[in-house]
């Protein structure tokens, strides 16, 4: 049975980011860690860090860091009671050097 059958379908978080190439490699031993944070939160089930090989256009690097969730609950959760702290904290050590786009995504079948 899979999630879906269940009435429980999971979600992805997914969090892409540009880097300055100067702070590139303090981010790259940063978000690991910032990655297993959230995965020690409730319905965080598992994730992956993408490392793009193109650069944006003006010479920032790309990452990709896709979230698995049991459901669309315990993402609402971290919204309310974890993102506003985490995510301050990559703004605070990174700054205008980091960009960050988020999106949510249901997998399943239309």
């Amino acid at each position: 049975m899979t999630a879906s059958d269940s009435g429980s379908a999971g979600v992805i978080y997914e969090v892409r980011l540009e880097i300055a190439p100067e702070a590139i490699r303090e981010f790259d031993a940063w978000l690991p860690g910032h990655a297993d944070e959230l995965l020690a939160l409730d319905g965080f089930e598992d994730y992956e860090i993408i490392r793009h090989e193109q650069a944006a256009a003006d010479g920032y690097l790309r990452r990709t860091v896709r979230y698995r969730l049991r459901d669309r609950e315990a993402l609402d959760r971290y919204f309310e009671e974890h993102a506003e702290r985490l995510q301050a904290d990559g703004r605070r050590r990174f700054g205008t050097v980091m960009r960050a786009e988020r999106q949510i995504h249901s997998p399943g079948k239309l």
